[in-house]
């Protein structure tokens, strides 16, 4: 992770961490750093999800921008991956997104896309850190009539609609599917991409107030949508996060299928196909080994990232792989689009349910899942990496890896969104799981808290 950027471009809490003044910088280094080779007005689009503090960040961004010559594009409140679409669609030299994805109201986050859809990679997030930090590079302003300008595009969600309705070759009649748009970028699209595909669609948590994004709801905050579609008698559930770049699904039952279940679905359909190229399916290293076991019998190799799509996604371009993803929802169908996009995802799956005929809670029995815990040792930001240099937490790690060899694993890593050490822990018996990470997690906020 650099200074400014995490896995997931820059995030903190808008006004104090994220402020007006770092996000116009951000604006001017992007642009420079992005356009500086074209050698013609720089076209940047920008997109934004639900939050109070998106139209603030918003001037913030436009007013750096345009101070070193961009022409900006506003396409309001949107999903992140249909901003990373219209880069491509609208043949702009970047795009941004003014969005903190999962997290609550407080917080918000800047994510660029470069000219191709592609989220960032870390030389060039360093160079941008570097101009805002250190002024390495000076910056040219203009003046008169090559100031940036600011237009508002009417049609971008129409746009990314139909791109998304085309992403399958089947309609949805006769489907009766429950969405749950967490109160965010996805209350639109989610729901018309749906209906006009001919399903029947129950709608909650549409009604965005720019403070109730995720507030127990959408897919980091399931249970109560778990019992909604349980209750009303649908085939499935689709349950977004605040910007909709990621997907969690729960079945006709109630039971809630992760993004392991929801990509191995669709690798062994696509494999069965002939279309899962190199017969490879991209994960991280926290996939539950249930879907790694399963993999191996049904011959699709897997291939493991750091935790993080950006890491997915460079190495599905690096290898030619066309199907790959995170547990927590983020999956990426690279023949689609060139980011985790959960309405993309949604539809992908809903076509695989149509044409088999099949209950989800069927396809969802593709493997076990293999107990996992996960407990956020809270911290500070400066300490999260510490813990690999503590004596005392790494003797507890190799005492429990022994513990644990050949029946689980233990993972610990910092996140790169919020300020805490991740402790997963993986294995048969789920309540010892849960109080060794437990345990573990405590001993790390103690050391480093």
């Amino acid at each position: 992770m650099g200074r400014l950027f995490g896995t997931d471009g820059v995030r903190g809490v808008a006004n104090t961490e994220l402020t007006c003044e770092l996000a116009m910088q951000i604006g001017k280094a992007a642009a420079y750093v992005l356009t500086k080779e074209t050698h013609h007005k720089p076209k940047i689009l920008i997109g934004k999800d639900s939050r109070l503090s998106g139209d603030m960040l918003e001037a913030a961004l436009i007013a750096g921008l345009c101070s070193v010559g961009a022409s900006v594009i506003k396409l309001g409140i949107i999903p992140t991956p249909a901003v990373a679409y219209l880069t491509r669609k609208y043949e702009a030299d970047a795009g941004i997104v003014i969005s903190a994805s999962h997290n609550s109201a407080e917080f918000n986050g800047i994510k660029i896309f470069n000219s191709n859809g592609y989220k960032l990679n870390d030389s060039i997030e360093e160079r941008i850190e570097a101009i805002i930090l250190d002024n390495s590079e000076t910056l040219d302003y203009p003046t008169g009539d090559a100031v940036g300008t600011v237009e508002y595009c009417e049609t971008a969600l129409a746009d990314y609609v139909e791109f998304a309705k085309s992403t399958i070759d089947c309609d949805l009649q006769n489907m009766r599917i429950a969405i749950d748009c967490a109160n965010g970028a996805s209350y639109k699209s989610a729901v018309k991409v749906i209906v006009e595909l001919g399903a029947e669609a129950f709608v909650v948590h549409n009604h965005p107030n720019g403070t109730n994004i995720n507030r127990n709801c959408g897919s980091t905050h399931t249970k109560e949508f778990q019992q909604y579609v349980k209750n009303i008698d649908v085939d499935l559930g689709l349950t977004f996060d605040g910007d909709a770049d990621r997907l969690l699904v729960v079945d006709e039952k109630g039971n809630l299928i992760d993004g392991d279940k929801i990509m191995f679905i669709c690798a062994s359909f696509l494999k069965e196909k002939g279309l899962l190229l190199k017969n490879t399916l991209v994960t991280t290293v926290m996939t539950n080994l249930g879907l790694v076991l399963a993999a191996k019998e049904q011959g699709i190799n897997i291939v493991q990232t750091r935790v993080g799509d950006r890491y997915v996604l460079e190495e599905m371009l690096k290898s030619g792989y066309v199907l790959g993803g995170e547990q927590s929802g983020h999956i990426i169908f690279l023949e689609h689009n060139t980011t985790g996009d959960g309405l993309i995802s949604a539809l992908q799956l809903l076509s695989i349910v149509k044409k088999s005929g099949r209950r989800l809670s069927e396809l969802a029995e593709v493997f076990q899942t293999l107990p996992q815990v996960i407990i956020n040792a809270k911290v500070q930001n400066t300490k999260k990496e510490e813990y690999q240099n503590d004596e005392v937490i790494q003797n507890e790690i190799a005492e429990l890896e022994k513990e644990l060899s050949g029946n689980g694993r233990v993972l610990i890593r910092p996140s790169g969104t919020e300020p805490c050490v991740r402790v997963m822990l993986e294995g048969s018996d789920l309540t010892t799981i849960t109080q060794k990470a437990t345990c573990l997690a405590k001993l790390i906020e103690a050391r480093l808290g």
